[in-house]
């Protein structure tokens, strides 16, 4: 061997040995997207979504997770966070040419076609400080809850429990946010603090004494309810349930006004107690079986314009709004094998306009109910819900995932809480049906939303 060969066999020794990367590192790669990804604050599905990027929008990579699978960067828009690495068209070469970088690490590089930018730290680093001399751990099995102001888009789904499947499954297709139906009176810091403890954010669905409600003394007592909890951390109450029907609200007595009154003072209350709780008002069920709007019942789309006449808008921070009874695609908007197919509820773009058109779009909307009814691995359906007969488990997975999806990127949507989880009823209310978690404890619409 000659010492020119000794040295450099040498030199590629002391590589090895402090784990040089074998690719020549650059500062970022171009790519574009080659479909819709979802950007996420960290590499991995139990990070929070910040936004979804359309399929072929540019991408400029500037680093890659220590442990692979997914790449950090900026869009065309401005927009910093990670995406996973097969979602944009860069070679296998490409990725491992990046540098390693984790999510205290700033940022070098400007949006696509645009020259590099200097350093920028992430939030709460010193931008002086030396840089980490070792890679920080992945992010942990139970993150801690984000305490941030709640502002962008965000979904999760409604729970029966805190179950171990459900947990695992919720954090693997991405959730941050468990829905929980209480009972005004009730001690609310326990359920609370479940969810915080497993690193969620929690929406409180809190309901009362239905016969009660027309008395003023009662909607003060509600009031104070919603604000104890709001005082326990509740990160989002929503203030009552259905409201235009009377398994809700008492017959004779169906009142888009007395609700909307019922809704400021539990405003006022939430907001002095902790002003950081979001108020979201209670979705009516959606249905054009009323034919109008009076005492005995109430249509939504004329309930949530009656709202809006009322002043609702002052009393909240997001319109309540349910999808439950899809049998099309949520891209779909005709062409609904039912009778009465025109109607709006029908499609969950039906939905999404009525309701924002009806305050004018003064208020982004809040889907404390959204979910697909398939009989799969149960049987048949009550009488009521055969419409679903057919809806099978691989269409419930992609039709909610495509409407997480829609939802994020329309512009008009704060929160999607998939109904539902893990329910087990299967009887004349065929929960079970709608619950993602599906016989034998497999979660494919979690596939789905966490890819």
């Amino acid at each position: 061997m000659t010492r020119s060969t000794f040295s450099m066999a040498l030199i590629a020794l002391l590589l090895w040995v402090v784990g040089a990367p074998t690719h020549a590192q650059t500062a970022f790669s171009d790519g574009t997207l080659n479909a819709d990804a979802r950007l996420r604050s960290g590499p991995g599905a139990e990070w929070r979504i910040l936004t979804v990027l359309s399929a072929g929008s540019a991408f400029r990579a500037d680093g890659r997770a220590p442990g692979g699978g997914w790449v950090r960067g900026i869009s065309q828009n401005n927009d910093q966070g990670w995406i996973v690495d097969t979602a944009i068209s860069l070679t296998a070469d490409q990725i491992a040419a990046l540098p390693s970088r984790w999510i205290d690490d700033p940022y070098t590089a400007g949006a696509p076609g645009g020259a590099v930018a200097a350093p920028t730290s992430a939030p709460g680093v010193d931008p002086a400080a030396p840089a980490p001399t070792t890679v920080a751990p992945l992010a942990p099995a139970a993150p801690v809850v984000n305490s941030a102001p709640v502002r962008g888009f965000d979904y999760g789904g409604h729970i029966e429990g805190f179950g171990t499947n459900a947990i695992d499954q919720m954090r693997r297709a991405g959730m941050t946010w468990v829905k929980r139906q209480v009972h005004a009176g009730q001690d609310y810091s326990g359920v609370i603090g479940q969810a915080h403890g497993n690193g969620f954010r929690i929406l409180l669905g809190m309901v009362g004494d239905a016969g009660s409600v027309n008395n003023d003394a009662y909607l003060d007592q509600f009031a104070a309810s919603a604000a104890q909890a709001a005082a326990q951390g509740a990160d989002a109450i929503e203030v009552w349930n259905e409201p235009n029907i009377d398994r809700e609200w008492p017959a004779g007595s169906i009142s888009p006004e007395r609700y909307t009154e019922m809704l400021r003072r539990a405003y006022a209350a939430i907001k002095a107690a902790n002003p950081g709780t979001l108020v979201i008002s209670g979705a009516p069920a959606p249905t054009g079986f009323f034919g109008g709007c009076s005492g005995v019942g109430c249509d939504d789309n004329l309930f949530v314009q009656r709202m809006a006449a009322a002043g609702a808008a002052n009393y909240m921070d997001c319109l309540g709004i349910h999808y439950n009874e899809g049998i099309v695609p949520p891209s779909q908007t005709s062409g609904d094998p039912r009778g009465s197919s025109s109607h709006y509820s029908r499609y969950f773009y039906g939905m999404v306009n009525t309701y924002y058109n009806a305050f004018g779009g003064r208020r982004p909307l809040c889907f404390t109910e959204l979910g697909y009814l398939s009989p799969e691995g149960f049987g048949a359906l009550s009488g009521g819900f055969a419409w679903a007969s057919d809806t099978s488990i691989a269409e419930q997975a992609q039709w909610v995932d495509q409407a997480v999806s829609l939802a994020g990127r329309s512009g008009k949507v704060r929160l999607v809480i998939v109904w539902n989880i893990d329910f087990t009823n299967f009887g004349v209310d065929p929960m079970a049906g709608y619950a993602i978690i599906r016989p034998g404890g497999g979660c494919p619409a979690c596939d789905l939303l966490g890819s």
